[in-house]
């Protein structure tokens, strides 16, 4: 049986999977503005594929997660990167430490207390007006729907995950004193493998229903240049 970073690896290497990283990477990208030099983290990193993207463009990395088995792999990819195993609600770094701090697909496994604590620990590692990036899927989604099930069949990765609406997030980060929240949707691309090869062109269409129909939702919260983060 495959270990759990080989198994999550593989998602990406299908032709979903790629067609839905991209898509989303795209969206990251337009909120976080990763520029080359800048130090960034990737908060709950997995095996890396979001490290891996950042390092690419230039960005001085480090990845944090919890999990051992997936630090691992993230370290395979991405050998010059600095990897810490840590927990995102309490994060190992000095205040002001980074200038992007990003965590895609994490906040669906925290509960209601530790979704408080890691927002304001994201926006307590980045500078005064530096920039927290959140990923997830949408809660009514298609995909979320999946990963519920597969969570109901005994997915030992989707069993307890709860996903989020953007209201939530936004809500999450202004609670936590950012100076400014902005949210963002994308990927109308069904779950549907034999629709791969047509994500740019549903995208294309779809993309002005805005948060209707939309799989991932993308949040950006910037920390206030006056104040800390609530504790």
């Amino acid at each position: 049986m495959a270990g759990a970073a080989e198994s999550y690896d593989a998602w990406y290497a299908t032709a979903l999977g790629v067609a839905a990283h991209r898509i989303e990477l795209r969206l990251l990208e337009e909120l976080a503005a990763p520029r080359p030099g800048e130090r960034a983290l990737d908060a709950g990193c997995g095996t890396g594929q979001a490290t891996a993207w950042l390092a690419g463009l230039g960005l001085e990395v480090t990845g944090l997660d919890r999990d051992t088995e997936l630090l691992a792999a993230a370290r395979a990819k991405s050998p010059r990167v600095a990897f810490v195993e840590g927990d995102v609600t309490r994060l190992p770094f000095a205040d002001g430490e980074f200038d992007l701090a990003l965590a895609v697909t994490v906040f669906c496994f925290l509960d209601d207390g530790q979704r408080r604590a890691a927002a304001r620990e994201l926006l307590r590692v980045v500078r005064p007006g530096g920039r927290v990036v959140v990923g997830e899927l949408a809660r009514w989604s298609l995909w979320a729907a999946q990963r519920r099930l597969r969570g109901w069949r005994g997915s030992p990765t989707w069993r307890t995950a709860r996903f989020a609406s953007a209201r939530e997030l936004r809500r999450l980060f202004a609670d936590a004193g950012a100076a400014e929240v902005a949210v963002r949707h994308r990927l109308y691309l069904p779950p549907w493998v034999a629709l791969a090869p047509r994500a740019q062109a549903i995208e294309r269409v779809c993309r002005p229903l805005g948060p209707l129909g939309a799989a991932f939702v993308a949040v950006r919260a910037i920390r206030s240049s006056s104040a800390a983060p609530s504790a």
